[in-house]
């Protein structure tokens, strides 16, 4: 994986951790359940009910080049599991992860269960929305697309749609909080796998009473982050998924450099340990007005920008105008501030004072990947037990046992 989209060593073993996760939590999830098929209370003695859920048929599933294996064989798991055929096709640039998934299971399970299709998105993405066979979509990538294929979709029938779809994730660090632990928290949120991830922090509120601090403390901490190549050990960063990012970091970078604060200047590496990719080096922007395009935009790039607050209330709203609901994170240590955010913030994960990562890494079923606004549709997250019954449609069946006499 490390070779296919450049994922560090340690991000690339929780990637196949995370697909692991998944398939037991599903499986436990259907135990659990005993199948789903229950009776229910009926008023009338002489009959009897009982409620099932059953297949729709064929998913077609479409997977990011962010988590090859996670995300692709978690929506595939799902479907799968829960008696469904699927086809799945993965991202253009990453297709041996999800292969060798494949690869596994396709003599162990019936014949035709799974399909496996690689190619362009445009291309094999429009046969599997226009394919009247095609009963459902799980679907993980961009706004853009995923609005499109949607409508697409949906055009002459009602079917479900199972989509995530970014995320603009504001921090707020407050002068309450730990500045050792936001510093670290922003700094795995953001440049972790170069910030292309939909749960990735890009937008940093801090109080002004510590902005300067904060700034120099994530100053120093991203100046000596290392980048190279993804499988060495000692990398933390390694290179862009393919040349349009990395046009669009170069076009990204000269926007902030013309109208904001630069506090760190990432800039293209080049050199002997860098041809063979498009390795960049992140970059910390500040002063932007809130309305900017790098404040409003998903960018999928190693780039956050940082501006300062000096009322909690304020900077709750700021963190709430997005067209964007996916994650959010705080630093406080006063428990009026932490309730408040997790009352008042309108995303689908929040996180309080954590420096692993300050808004990404959420754990199959402990912490259930679901988006609000524009970052998901069902409301249903990955890896929680609400997700499974959308591959599936409930039918009731009634019986009347009552004797002639």
């Amino acid at each position: 994986m490390s070779i296919e989209n450049g994922k560090n060593r340690y991000e690339a073993i929780g990637d196949v951790d995370e697909a692991i996760d998944f398939m037991r939590f599903y499986a436990y999830q259907l135990e659990l359940n005993k199948g789903f098929e229950k009776e229910t209370a009926h008023p009338n003695p002489d009959e009897k009910t009982k409620v099932t859920l059953k297949p729709y048929g064929v998913w077609g599933i479409i997977s990011p080049f962010n988590f090859p294996s996670a995300i692709a064989i978690g929506m595939t798991t799902a479907a799968l599991i829960t008696g469904n055929t699927t086809v799945l096709k993965p991202s253009y640039y990453t297709p041996i992860s999800s292969f060798k998934f494949v690869e596994e299971i396709y003599e162990k399970i019936p014949a035709g269960a799974i399909n496996f299709v690689t190619g362009p998105g445009d291309v094999l993405g429009q046969a599997l929305m226009e394919n009247s066979d095609v009963s459902g979509i799980a679907f993980t990538g961009s706004v853009e697309v995923g609005m499109a294929c949607y409508h697409k979709f949906i055009r002459d029938a009602v079917k479900p749609f199972v989509c995530e779809m970014g995320g603009k994730n504001p921090v707020i660090v407050t002068q309450f909080g730990n500045l050792d632990k936001a510093a670290n928290g922003v700094l795995n949120a953001a440049f972790g796998y170069g910030g292309q991830k939909c749960s990735a922090c890009s937008r940093v509120y801090v109080h002004k009473s510590i902005y300067a601090k904060f700034n120099e403390m994530l100053k120093n901490k991203t100046s000596n982050l290392k980048i190279g190549l993804p499988w060495k050990k000692e990398v933390f960063l390694g290179p862009l998924i393919h040349e349009n990012a990395y046009k669009r970091f170069k076009k990204v970078l000269e926007i902030a450099k013309r109208d904001g604060e630069i506090i760190v200047e990432g800039s293209v590496l080049e050199g002997p340990e860098f041809q063979n990719g498009y390795y960049v080096q992140p970059t910390i922007v500040s002063q932007l007005s809130h309305d900017h395009e790098l404040m409003k935009d998903e960018l999928f790039l190693p780039l956050i920008c940082i501006n300062e607050y000096d009322s909690f209330d304020k900077v709750i709203q700021l963190a709430n105008e997005s067209e964007f609901g996916l994650t959010a994170g705080i630093f406080s240590e006063n428990e009026n501030e932490l309730s408040k955010f997790f009352d008042k913030i309108e995303a689908g994960l929040l996180y309080a004072n954590r420096d692993s990562s300050a808004t990404t890494g959420a754990l199959v079923q402990i912490q259930p990947f679901v988006g609000w606004k524009k970052s998901g549709i069902t409301g249903k997250g990955a890896g929680g037990e609400n997700y499974l019954q959308q591959f599936m449609r409930a039918q009731t069946q009634t019986r009347c046992e009552r004797i002639n006499e």
